[in-house]
């Protein structure tokens, strides 16, 4: 018996051992960590490489793109996002607001109110911008309906509570 214990905490030992050593890499590493093309670990470290560029007035360039890496100031953090493009103008969702699982998992979308800055790779170019959260209007069903066509999640919004309710919304503007 005493042996069977002393294998379970060595293992547990262990596989905790190598969740904090790829923590840690994770958190160094320069940008969202990627195994494969199609699997991205969604937390990776700050930017450390990249050419800064002054910020688009349009980003319709981006309207078919699947996944850009945002590096959110506030938590040092970056990640892989979806986006949505209107009209020009770039909009990022984060959804499980109402979740317990969103509310201890999401936060870079709950600590955008302390501090909004965020940097944008695209291709190996950086784009310092701002969030600035919606809440309500046309902008939102916009925004959503055109997030449900290009990522086939969901029907379209029929009201702009969406946002309250189910996610938190942003929209990308300059600094």
């Amino acid at each position: 018996m005493n042996t069977v214990l002393k294998r379970m905490g060595v293992g547990l030992g262990l596989s905790g051992l190598a969740m904090g050593l790829f923590y840690t890499y994770m958190r160094l590493h320069d940008g969202p960590v990627e195994f494969v093309p199609w699997f991205t670990i969604s937390v990776g470290g700050p930017f450390r490489s990249g050419e800064l560029l002054a910020s688009p007035d349009d980003w319709t360039f981006l309207k078919d793109r699947e996944e850009i890496e945002m590096e959110t100031l506030n938590l040092g953090t970056s990640k892989t996002i979806w986006i949505s493009v209107v009209d020009g103008r770039m909009f990022i969702a984060s959804g499980r607001r109402n979740t317990w699982i969103g509310q201890i998992w999401k936060q870079w979308p709950q600590r955008v109110a302390e501090n909004d800055r965020i940097i944008l790779r695209v291709d190996d170019k950086l784009y310092e911008q701002r969030l600035q959260p919606i809440t309500q209007g046309p902008d939102v069903i916009t925004a959503m309906t055109e997030s449900a066509r290009k990522y086939g999640r969901g029907g379209a919004p029929q009201s702009d509570s969406i946002a309250r309710e189910y996610v938190w919304l942003f929209e990308v503007v300059s600094r």
